[in-house]
């Protein structure tokens, strides 16, 4: 994975709810999706976004939740960004 334009970020001490994960990743050698790092960086500030980003995806809607997920992952991968 490229790394970030925010090493501070990359190679910070993971917080909040994400960090337990990343230090699983981390441990097993597998790569760390760069959203969680930003997550776990400062969650006190990020923490709405997570929030929100899982009532878009799980929340009502006139999509299905997994149409909505292969759209996520079908932008992702136009953008170059593992999912």
């Amino acid at each position: 994975m490229r790394p970030m334009f925010l090493p501070d970020v990359e190679q910070s001490n993971p917080g909040g709810p994400y960090a337990h994960r990343i230090n699983e990743l981390q441990a097993t050698g597998d790569p760390v999706p760069q959203i969680m790092r930003l997550f776990a960086y400062k969650p006190d500030r990020t923490g709405f976004l997570s929030r929100f980003t899982q009532c878009v995806m799980r929340g009502p809607s006139p999509l299905p939740a997994g149409l909505r997920e292969l759209i996520a992952a079908f932008t992702s991968r136009r953008n170059d960004c593992l999912f």
